[in-house]
């Protein structure tokens, strides 16, 4: 299957997000509309509890809105069932989380490699490409150490590898650089935003980092659900 692309990659109309905790309604998300441009590197900020993640799990299809619509490449993935929106997502996004996620079990190309096996693609190519990968973020000497192996910000690297395994157009990080110490943060940092502009993706990030946000030429603050400030570079 093919997707459809256009030149907005993210566009969200009127979406909400409501949850339910312990019979208590919570509206994480309260009617954002925004539209992101193809190659746009976009900083998410705000307070904590201001709708910042659920925002990025809803552009990343890990949730699905309450009401609204989620555009991503043309593509309305709100009507999507599981199955082809589960599929949709390994092509088109790719992640980047405070949570490494990677699987301990697994080597370092392994683990690069799971997007591609996931997806049913051969494996002598997809290994293949996750060395050359690992080897892009100064990592190819370490292809086959597991996890717990690396250090703190060797993990993320591999995870960043493996948000680039299928080529995806976009891609969404979730305070990336939250557990690392200041020398390491800075250098993942350069690390991830020179990747997106060799990659030419599009790059939503979340951070309570005003300086890391800063550094990406468009910003959006959010507040009790609401985006407050919208300055997308069109």
């Amino acid at each position: 299957m093919t997707f459809a692309t256009s030149q907005s990659a993210i566009r969200l109309d009127g979406v909400r997000k409501e949850y339910t905790i312990e019979a208590t309604r919570v509206e994480a998300l309260r009617g954002v509309s925004v539209d992101i441009p193809e190659g746009a590197m976009v900083a998410v900020t705000g307070k904590s509890g201001a709708g910042k993640s659920t925002l990025l799990h809803v552009i990343g299809t890990l949730d699905r809105p309450t009401t609204g619509q989620v555009f991503i490449n043309g593509v309305d993935v709100s009507s999507m069932n599981d199955k082809t929106l589960s599929r949709f997502r390994n092509q088109s996004v790719g992640f980047v989380f405070q949570m490494n996620n990677l699987l301990p079990e697994f080597s370092a190309v392994e683990n690069v490699m799971m997007p591609g096996i996931i997806a049913g693609l051969p494996t002598t190519e997809l290994r293949k490409r996750a060395v050359k990968l690992l080897e892009s973020v100064g990592l190819g000497e370490r292809v086959e150490h597991k996890p717990g192996e690396l250090s703190g910000g060797e993990q993320q690297r591999v995870a960043i590898a493996r948000a680039l395994m299928m080529s995806p157009p976009i891609l969404v990080a979730d305070e990336p650089t939250g557990n690392l110490d200041r020398k390491t943060s800075l250098m993942i940092q350069d690390l991830l935003l020179e990747l997106v502009r060799n990659h030419r993706m599009t790059l939503l990030l979340v951070t309570h980092d005003m300086e890391l946000a800063s550094r990406l030429p468009s910003q959006i603050v959010m507040e009790d659900g609401l985006v407050v400030h919208d300055g997308v570079v069109h």
